[in-house]
């Protein structure tokens, strides 16, 4: 009895060095997904102020920061992307999420969150700042994407220059 419960001991022991590398691997390939969202939402905000500024005559909006390699992606901590024009400012902050894939916040798993807003002097001065949350979902037909999610009317949608039309709308 003694050796058969040993043997079974030791063959879940060592699959516990299969299961730890298959929670690494997992680990790494999330982080990397997230190194590759965040790109992906620096460049969905740079096309979309390209693609103003190309419309534009007097003024052009300002993009900070203009170029975001992978590496500068913050794993720790927020990283913060920000649109500008004249004071009218459209800010995205955004982060890992506490566990490797999280539906806390919001229910369609995502690696990352965060949120957007936008303001102007007019709203400071009334202390109304717009803010709506953003993820960076996991979907299920792998076809991963970035959404917003409006708390106060509960509406959600793909962030994408629709969307950020109508945020700059609200602030010019």
């Amino acid at each position: 009895m003694s050796k058969d419960r040993l043997k079974k001991l030791a063959v879940a022991i060592d699959a516990l060095a299969d299961k730890d590398n298959a929670l690494l691997l997992k680990a790494q390939e999330i982080a990397s997904l997230r190194r590759r969202a965040a790109v992906e939402l620096h460049g969905i905000c740079a096309r979309f102020v390209c693609e103003v500024n190309q419309q534009l005559s007097k003024i052009q909006l300002q993009f900070d920061p203009s170029e975001y390699p992978q590496e500068s992606f913050r794993e720790m901590g927020a990283n913060l992307l920000q649109i500008n024009v004249h004071g009218r400012i459209l800010q995205i902050e955004f982060a890992s999420t506490p566990e490797t894939v999280s539906t806390e916040n919001f229910r369609v798993p995502h690696i990352l969150e965060g949120s957007i807003r936008c303001f102007n002097q007019e709203s400071l001065d009334r202390a109304v700042v717009e803010e709506q949350f953003i993820f960076y979902c996991l979907e299920r037909k792998k076809h991963n994407l970035w959404r917003f999610f409006d708390a106060r009317t509960y509406r959600s949608g793909p962030f994408d220059q629709e969307y950020l039309i109508s945020l700059m709308e609200q602030v010019v």
